[in-house]
């Protein structure tokens, strides 16, 4: 091991509590970006990461203002030509807290219990991106950066990430690099080290269904007025056929089908039936045939819904016929399908199936890419060096059901793959009720980003 790579793991023992300390910092900044009255703490916390990166030696720092959030950039100094260039990416962002009387502790006052930090982002994804930041200070406080580094942190992932791509699109220069690290995935368990390769895209929507022009008295009308949640129930209900494939016209032309190594890889993961029936509580499991529980989280596109709405839902009866109902209806989408295409097919079910009882309207409320990464990459094999490294341990590969859209703007508009790794666990409860973060994995994480980066 190099003299330089010791003395910046040393600086990280001696620097473990501080660390800790910060991180709390900045988890005491109630960033949620979905609620308006928290504006200003957006900005706090934007500020909050720009001072970070000054205090680390970066230059030509700037907050960046967008529509919504503001983006944080920054970067080392000098640029050197003949080393590579990572733009690690990150968001400042986090989930609203509710329900708040489940939390044991206050989401926005971090508290210590036995080896897990509690509060809202520990893990999703302050503790993550401080992960990185910490690797970096190590390194910078006991010699010069023996690459290229360059920073942008947004405000907005956890609504989408509305305003991202516009900015990346227009400051291609700026964020030019050869590889980014993205901290804001997770392991299998905090024995097995993980690499995500491959991240769903997302289209979500609202279907109205308009009835009468005012809510009817069930007795009068009933049997004889077609009821819209009825419709709605039976339209919903139809987007899967018997066998949980979903009826879309068209829906599965552009998925990329799972070849027999990625199949072969996730089965390394060991993740079977056992493990959804335990983390969901459900008596028995349900979905596409044909794949493992696994493949159909993680590879295979889904429709879902996420919420109704229709006539009368408060304590007591009223019987009402109601005039409207509504579903929002997400869809997690894989490589080479998109968002747009998946607008015009349930546009077009719709039109196939809603009778003429009723009208209806609807409309995409939010959208994310989907996103492939070369495994087999220099950068990639750097990464797996480093986690073998620090857990004794050969890594795996992992698809992930959920969308990070930077990842794919980074290789539309950069031309760049990403190197996704997290150090958040199945059991952090992330955008739920006492989200914590395991902190021996995060200290193990940091050790792993320092050798990494010396890897490159």
């Amino acid at each position: 091991m190099s003299d330089q790579r010791s003395e910046a793991l040393d600086y990280l023992q001696q620097r473990e509590g501080a660390f800790i300390s910060e991180m709390q910092e900045f988890l005491k900044i109630p960033s949620i970006s979905s609620l308006s009255e928290n504006k200003d703490e957006m900005v706090r916390a934007a500020e909050w990461l720009a001072e970070k990166l000054n205090r680390l030696g970066m230059v030509n720092i700037e907050i960046f203002p967008t529509a919504g959030h503001p983006i944080v950039f920054g970067q080392s100094q000098p640029v050197d030509k003949h080393r590579p260039t990572v733009l690690i990416y990150g968001h400042y962002d986090v989930q609203p807290v509710d329900p708040l009387d489940l939390w044991e502790s206050g989401p926005f006052e971090p508290e210590i219990r036995g080896e897990y930090l509690y509060a809202r982002g520990a893990t999703d994804m302050k503790g993550q991106a401080m992960a990185a930041l910490n690797a970096i200070e190590a390194i910078a406080e006991t010699e010069e950066l023996p690459i290229n580094f360059k920073f942008i942190f947004e405000g907005e992932e956890e609504i989408g990430s509305t305003n991202l791509e516009e900015f990346i699109s227009t400051h291609q220069s700026l964020l030019a690099c050869d590889i980014c690290l993205n901290p804001d995935t997770g392991m299998i368990k905090a024995d097995l080290p993980t690499i995500t390769y491959g991240l769903r895209g997302l289209a979500y929507f609202e279907i109205h269904i308009y009835g009468p022009d005012h809510d009817l008295h069930s007795g009068t009308f009933g049997g004889v007025v077609h009821n819209p949640g009825q419709v709605l129930c039976e339209l919903v209900a139809g987007m899967h056929d018997a066998d949980g494939r979903i009826t879309l016209p068209g829906f599965y032309e552009q998925v990329r089908p799972l070849d027999q190594d990625e199949r072969e890889e996730l089965a390394r993961l060991m993740i079977g039936e056992d493990f959804y029936l335990q983390e969901s509580g459900v008596p028995k499991l349900w979905g596409e045939g044909g794949y493992t529980p696994l493949e159909r989280a993680t590879g295979r596109p889904t429709l879902e819904v996420n919420g109704l709405l229709t006539g009368f839902t408060g304590e007591g009866p009223k019987t009402v016929l109601p005039a409207k109902a509504m579903a929002k209806i997400s869809c997690r989408l894989v490589a080479d399908q998109k968002a747009e295409d998946v607008f015009i097919q349930i546009q077009q079910y719709l039109e196939e199936n809603v009778p003429d009882t009723v009208t209806y309207d609807v409309k995409m409320i939010s959208s994310g890419p989907s996103a492939i990464t070369d495994r087999h990459t220099q950068s990639m094999e750097a990464m797996i060096k480093a986690m073998e490294t620090v857990w004794n341990v050969r890594p795996v590969f992992r698809r992930e059901g959920g969308t990070v859209p930077a990842v794919a703007y980074m290789q539309a508009y950069l031309g760049v793959d990403t190197v996704n790794i997290g150090f958040s666990l199945p059991g952090d409860n992330l955008h739920a009720p006492n989200e914590k973060l395991h902190l021996p994995t995060w200290y193990k994480g940091i050790e792993t980003i320092i050798h990494y980066i010396y890897n490159l």
